[in-house]
């Protein structure tokens, strides 16, 4: 489990601009808000009909174990489900965080060699 300043000190080295022009182009972000003060989130990218990436899927260590990483990653896989166009089915990808595979185990992702996938009956 990482801890705040690690989560800081991996994120710092992201320029503003480029957070401010990632969240702008994903196709949605969801946040987890605890009085007023952000404690999760995740984010969805990608084509918008076929294939969907889920990105930054964090949550404050101290937040963690609540079940406010699986409320957002259901948010986030219910918007593609509702939003794919492609027939019978699409694909939902992504990378884990070294440790964190069993957490996307437990929602049906397939741990793959390159990340994670799943693969959802439309």
């Amino acid at each position: 489990m990482e801890s705040i300043a690690e989560l800081e000190k991996r994120f710092a080295r992201i320029p503003i601009e480029h957070a401010r022009k990632a969240l702008q182009n994903g196709l949605l972000n969801v946040s987890a808000i605890y009085h007023d003060g952000l404690v999760g989130m995740g984010r969805l990218v990608g084509d918008g009909a076929m294939y969907w990436y889920l990105q930054e899927i964090i949550v404050l260590p101290q937040f963690q174990r609540m079940g406010i990483g699986t409320m957002i990653v259901h948010h986030l896989v219910d918007y593609a489900k509702e939003n794919s166009v492609t027939g019978k089915f699409t694909t939902i990808g992504g990378v884990s965080a070294k440790g964190k595979e069993p957490f996307y185990e437990k929602m049906g992702f397939e741990i793959i060699s390159n990340g994670i996938k799943k693969m959802i009956e439309i």
